[in-house]
């Protein structure tokens, strides 16, 4: 199976149409990555007379400097150059999921057409890490998969609908467990519904670097100057500030920033470390990648749902071996704040979550 990939760029143009300066920020991000004008120049493959021109028309162009050289320590990013390079990062964060998931299509549109029809597994799945590298492990096995990235109910309604074979979806363990589960209760059956674990993932407050504004519950959000940045009202993690929130008695619209939303863990980390926000509440796995704090909240609980009558399928089987295999374990237990040593377990709906048969 061939694979596909789509990554997000862009680009920076005058009034008048005419692009400011071709590959500019593939060369600034390299700067920012490499520290030294030289090797950044070796990474993108252009040459150092090249790239300084490009630098220098920029700067005429912005009427500022992108770069702030510091003898015998390398190149360094003025504040317009980092800000370019974070947005960069920003526009990546926000739209790779989505392109994994139009990848995903492609992908098996390719194989249709050079190949015999063969099962194709189909997966709709909230946004996470550990998903990520199963659609890595199956690509690299050449299996099938159409796969598309969707908020907690879409994911839930494709199930019910016959739309998909695996729904991915977490729900937080311990205290707010029966309040999320009981969120979705409509739309699980436990007559004939299985869950296979993938992961168990810490979420929490993702914050600037030593947390200057020593922010540590959920309740310090609502402080006079702190700027929060939000995900989406269908999405799960909104459902947890949420209720979180509602058990510290603090209402939503007192939080600078509550409406302000990012779509995915890795667009919210971008956010906070660009300084646009103070806080943001995501995944740890993104919050380490940006260099930021980061303050355990909830562990959650990310796993599959199934049909029984869909669970002994030949390619349902094939991702609960792949789940259950040592080096997918320790692939995504080398994530910060994910647990795999569950992977690839299998237990009726009801009996992971007992609530549900009370009901």
């Amino acid at each position: 199976m061939f694979k596909v990939a789509i990554r997000p760029q862009w680009d920076l143009r005058h009034s008048d149409g005419r692009q400011l300066v071709p590959r500019l920020i593939e060369l600034l991000v390299a700067v920012d990555e490499c520290g030294q004008l030289a090797a950044a120049c070796e990474r993108v493959d252009l040459s150092y007379r090249y790239a300084w021109g490009m630098l220098k028309q920029a700067e005429r162009d912005f009427g500022a400097p992108l770069l702030a050289t510091v003898r015998g320590r390398g190149a360094k990013l003025s504040p317009l150059g980092e800000k370019l390079v974070w947005a960069d990062r920003r526009v990546a964060a926000r739209l790779s999921p989505f392109l994994d998931s139009l990848a995903s299509e492609l992908e098996v549109e390719v194989e249709r057409a050079l190949t015999e029809a063969r099962p194709i597994l189909r997966v709709q799945a909230t946004h996470g890490f550990a998903v990520e590298t199963m659609r890595r492990f199956l690509v690299e096995e050449g299996v099938p998969l159409d796969l598309k990235y969707r908020a907690s109910r879409e994911v839930l309604s494709a199930l019910h609908a016959g739309g998909c074979d695996l729904a991915g979806l977490h729900v937080a363990q311990g205290e707010l467990q029966e309040k999320v589960v009981a969120h979705y209760a409509s739309m699980l059956d436990p007559s004939r519904q299985c869950v296979i674990d993938l992961a168990t993932r810490r979420l929490g407050l993702i914050v600037a670097p030593d947390n200057p504004r020593r922010i540590l519950h959920v309740r310090d959000l609502a402080q006079p100057g702190v700027r929060f940045v939000n995900r989406e009202p269908e999405s799960g993690t909104r459902l947890v500030l949420d209720l979180l929130l509602q058990a510290e008695g603090v209402r939503g619209e007192t939080i600078l920033g509550y409406d302000e939303i990012e779509f995915t863990h890795a667009a919210v980390a971008a956010y906070v470390a660009s300084g646009m926000a103070d806080a943001g509440l995501g995944l740890e796995t993104p919050a380490r990648r940006f260099s930021l704090g980061f303050v355990p909240v909830v562990t959650e609980r990310y796993f599959f749902l199934c049909d029984e009558d869909t669970l002994d399928s030949p390619r349902v089987q094939h991702v609960v071996g792949l789940m259950q295999s040592d080096a997918f374990k320790a692939s995504v237990g080398s994530l910060p704040g994910y647990d795999a040593s569950r992977a690839g377990m299998v237990q009726p709906v009801g009996e992971a979550f007992p609530s549900l048969l009370a009901r």
